[in-house]
């Protein structure tokens, strides 16, 4: 295992970091694939990745990852607390909501959280977040009284994340990112103004469908390839742990000077040619360049539709069913289309929406679903 630093915090990581999600037991409906662990097996499990050389380890508060986070206080009570750097977050965005949130969360670990994030930070909750006795100035009284040591914002927009990188009163933050949705990662490494920021980087697997495609090693490293500290990789079994983590700190260094001559990194073209073997990609590497007046989410539309034909296809089509018809009328009576302007790939995005909209009608999924059509 490789370590690096965590932006200005002084703290040094490991290059892949626990997340949580996988150890967790009972029915969290938004977080599919869990492996219902008993807390003996969960900690077993942690126990084995620390011996990999893991020192990162990311949950959330309760209920959104399920018991996830007493789990992880029962290994710091095993592991010992000055081994490992906890990562918790909640998703509340008021000063007294966050406030809270972090003193249920020191309750559940049983100790501090080192990192605490505003959890799922998004346009319509960022004035509440930033502004005065919102999420951040609590996290930062938090810090202040020693309840956690850093504060952190986690979002899955770009803007969001650049407006957190210019706030003196953030330390970390928390993006998604892997060797296919690889356009906030190239954003953040051109813009000067992340630096400082510790970042981790979660989605690594792309909600687990990459691995089908690609070896782990070569997902983990490619989002290793940027000026990022750590990629988070849910584990739920010691071999996802060996898979993530290397199991070894040679095959580590192979790869890594691999990464060094530019061969760690598919190219974008390189990996939609892999994606093509199955269906037909949108080339849309999230980068969020294009905006839509009428709010579309473009990015997040395509998205919904590449994890469809990766394996989530029944979860994804739900998705995407909300909504597109509407965003496919709008498509339709726009006259602007600034999204062509804007887009660098320079994707037909009113084409790509009606597609989209096809395929959900279409589908026997949603047709045979209570209401469809």
């Amino acid at each position: 295992m490789r370590y690096r630093r965590l932006g200005n915090t002084g703290l040094i990581v490991s290059e892949v970091g626990f997340g949580t999600i996988p150890v967790l037991k009972g029915s969290v409906p938004v977080l599919p694939g869990y492996y219902n662990l008993e807390e003996e097996e969960a900690v077993a499990v942690m126990e084995y990745a620390h011996r990999l050389g893991c020192s990162l380890y990311d949950t959330a508060v309760v209920p959104e990852y399920g018991d996830a986070e007493i789990k992880l206080g029962k290994f710091v009570q095993k592991i010992g607390r000055d081994r490992i750097v906890i990562s918790d977050k909640a998703r509340f965005f008021d000063g007294s909501g966050m406030y809270r949130a972090v003193e249920e969360s020191c309750e559940n670990l049983g100790t501090y959280p080192d990192l605490y994030f505003v959890h799922q930070a998004d346009a319509e909750h960022e004035e509440e977040i930033f502004g005065k006795y919102g999420a951040l100035d609590a996290l930062l009284e938090l810090k202040a009284r020693g309840m956690i040591r850093f504060v952190g914002v986690a979002s899955h927009y770009y803007d969001i994340l650049l407006r957190a990188a210019v706030d003196k009163r953030v330390d970390v933050l928390q993006m998604s990112g892997n060797i296919f949705e690889r356009g906030m990662l190239e954003r953040v490494k051109g813009e000067p103004r992340f630096l400082g920021k510790g970042i981790l980087v979660n989605k690594v697997y792309a909600a687990g469908l990459l691995p089908a495609f690609f070896p782990a090693k070569e997902l983990v490293d490619g989002v290793l390839s940027y000026p990022v500290s750590c990629a988070l990789i849910g584990i739920g079994t010691r071999g996802e742990a060996d898979a993530a983590m290397g199991n070894g700190q040679k095959g580590m260094d192979s790869k890594r000077e691999c990464v060094e001559q530019g061969g760690g990194l598919p190219s974008f073209s390189e990996v939609l040619c892999i994606l093509e073997r199955q269906f037909n990609p949108i080339p849309c590497d999230r980068c969020q360049r294009c905006h839509c007046p009428h709010g579309t989410e473009i990015h997040t539309v395509f998205r919904q539709y590449h994890y469809y034909f990766m394996g989530k296809d029944y979860w994804a089509l739900k998705k995407l069913d909300l909504g597109i018809k509407e965003s496919a009328a709008h498509c339709r009576e726009c006259t602007e289309m600034p999204c062509l302007k804007e887009c660098p790939a320079g994707i037909r995005i009113p084409d790509e929406m009606q597609k989209l909209e096809k395929l959900v009608l279409l589908h026997p999924i949603l047709s045979n679903m209570p209401g469809g059509g």
